[in-house]
């Protein structure tokens, strides 16, 4: 009986131990609680970027992401990408689209979708996670997390990587970098600005940066750097992420 209590005392440990938060899934967690919470499991979302118009519209484990335009004669053209695949329609009718050339459209329409849900898809199976530690910026401290891809269900541009900066007191998503090797290589940088919260979400915009050097390798190791790089202004601003008329209608049925 003399042994019973180290016995069980190793038991517990080892319980909380296998059982004790990771740190980036934490961060990550208590992230989308802030910008969106509830209202992520179901909602439809438009918004225009740039010329185009965008549906956003997910209910659990489905979506359906939509991109409205008008060509130079004036046909109202769709890109459309579901759980099913994507397609293409002209006029309301449905288009044979090469495979090469409809999956450029499908990239192009997930990644608008991708970065106005963030931190939202950062919960998805194929995301790895790992947390990089503590960083300040502009005198704040924040949350560092780097995000990988697994290739089954990361899409086409699966070996892209990304840096998240988390802020320690409200948790919002403040910076963003990404490491990108698909059609071209570069390394980015994103500052939010402009917060404004719809329908339960948070919808926010976006000034990207580049670094200064074009010569700097695109390497994880300047990736998970350029916060620093900000920092020391080595970065110049390429552009303005901006999504206007921003509606949000949850919850929603598919």
């Amino acid at each position: 009986m003399r042994h019973a209590f180290p016995l069980i005392f190793l038991c517990l440990l080892s319980m909380v131990s296998c059982q004790s938060p990771d740190p980036a899934q934490s961060v990550v967690d208590r992230a989308i609680a802030h910008h969106g919470a509830e209202a992520y499991n179901g909602f439809r979302m438009e918004f225009d970027f740039r010329d185009k118009h965008y549906v956003v519209v997910r209910e659990k484990d489905h979506f359906r992401y939509e991109r409205h335009q008008q060509d130079s004669t004036g046909a109202a053209i769709q890109d459309i990408y579901t759980n099913d695949g994507a397609y293409r329609t002209i006029n309301g009718e449905r288009q044979n689209v090469p495979d090469t050339t409809m999956s450029k459209y499908q990239n192009s329409v997930n990644s608008v979708a991708y970065f106005i849900l963030l931190p939202q898809p950062l919960n998805d199976p194929a995301v790895t996670k790992k947390y990089l530690g503590e960083a300040t910026i502009k005198g704040k401290p924040y949350h560092k997390v780097h995000v990988s891809f697994a290739q089954e269900g990361g899409g086409k541009d699966f070996s892209d990587e990304f840096v998240y900066w988390f802020d320690k007191d409200d948790h919002s998503l403040d910076y963003l970098a990404y490491l990108y090797y698909t059609d071209e290589t570069g390394l980015r940088f994103r500052e939010a600005y402009n917060p404004q919260r719809v329908g339960g979400i948070l919808v926010q915009d976006y000034i990207n940066y580049a670094p200064v050097d074009s010569t700097m390798a695109v390497t994880t190791e300047n990736l998970v750097k350029l916060d620093q790089y900000f920092e020391a202004g080595k970065l110049k601003e390429l552009s303005r992420i901006e999504n206007k008329n921003v509606k949000v209608q949850s919850p929603v049925s598919m």
